[in-house]
């Protein structure tokens, strides 16, 4: 188990590597840079103050000159600064980093709950599987920014129950964003779960199990879930990449300033090193999860190793 850390650590320093360089590369290549930026919104900037601007900066050195001085400024622990907020990188990633991973956690905690709970009733139930069809198309089809302004107008403005948005402290602030994500995920659970736990059930062991006396209950909980858990890992993984990145219809709805909002605010003014360090971050945690992941399917199911 140690060798395949370290191993998939060293794969994911690798990719790390890869991905900082080919994202530095297209970064560069685009047309147009802050300098220029600088000089179309004060245009008493005359040429030669661009051309200082530049040099000071290191925008006159080759692409590849600027990305070994950039990943040293990295790995040194030196992120820069934002040129959009005006505030060093690091005091930008790391508050809204950890408002994504805490309405990940929670969404993703809900809907797993939720959605498995829909499949073990479809799977030991089955003539109660298309209402649990039927509920996870809805979960599919309804519009996380729809489903979000729907719950504000009732839960907030209607009964006056919750806060309608906001990153204060405090649980009645997560409510209605992580019901939202989680509703939004819930369905993938449950139709994955159902088909996972209808093979689990048809296994010789099951049979075994329930010639002994135990209960369809203690059957599913002790001996079908464990097997059917295995490519939901796979799936909780991957849907950490994705909403700690691409949770940001949510955090515009509920005015969070998570990663989402951060890299889409970063993109669009063009803070090009905010942005960089931002998509890295998030392609790190993905990794790491999908590491956690694999360690956990191993633990569940030795034959895996």
């Amino acid at each position: 188990m140690t060798r395949l850390i370290l191993s998939r650590l060293a794969q994911i320093a690798v990719m790390t590597v890869i991905l900082s360089l080919c994202a530095f590369l297209l970064i560069g290549l685009m047309p147009g840079d802050p300098i220029e930026m600088a000089i179309a919104g004060d245009p008493r900037l005359t040429s030669e103050d661009a051309a200082r601007l530049r040099a000071l900066h290191g925008l006159d050195q080759p692409l590849m000159a600027r990305y070994l001085a950039w990943a040293g400024a990295v790995l040194e622990g030196n992120f820069g600064h934002s040129r959009l907020f005006a505030q060093p990188v690091a005091q930008l990633l790391w508050p809204a980093l950890l408002s994504s991973l805490e309405l990940l956690a929670l969404a993703i905690g809900i809907a797993i709950l939720v959605g498995v709970g829909l499949g073990a009733l479809a799977a030991a139930r089955p003539r109660l599987a298309p209402f649990v069809q039927g509920v996870a198309l809805v979960a599919q089809a309804t519009p996380s920014f729809w489903l979000g302004i729907l719950l504000i107008i009732l839960f907030a403005v209607q009964l006056g129950w919750l806060p309608a948005g906001g990153a204060d402290s405090g649980w009645r602030f997560l409510v209605l964003p992580v019901a939202t994500l989680a509703f939004a995920n819930l369905a993938a659970y449950a139709r994955h779960s159902t088909t996972a736990l209808r093979a689990a059930l048809e296994d010789p062991h099951i049979r075994t199990a329930r010639a002994k006396g135990a209960s369809e209950a203690r059957v599913l909980a002790r001996h079908a879930l464990p097997n059917a858990a295995v490519p939901l890992l796979t799936i909780a993984a991957l849907d950490a990449g994705a909403m700690v990145s691409g949770a940001l219809i949510t955090e515009t709805v509920f005015a969070r300033p998570g990663m989402g909002k951060l890299i889409y605010d970063a993109v669009m003014g063009s803070d090009f090193n905010l942005a960089l360090l931002a998509l890295l971050l998030v392609a790190v945690v993905t990794m790491l999860a999908t590491l956690a992941a694999d360690l956990a399917q191993r633990w569940l199911d030795p034959r895996i190793a």
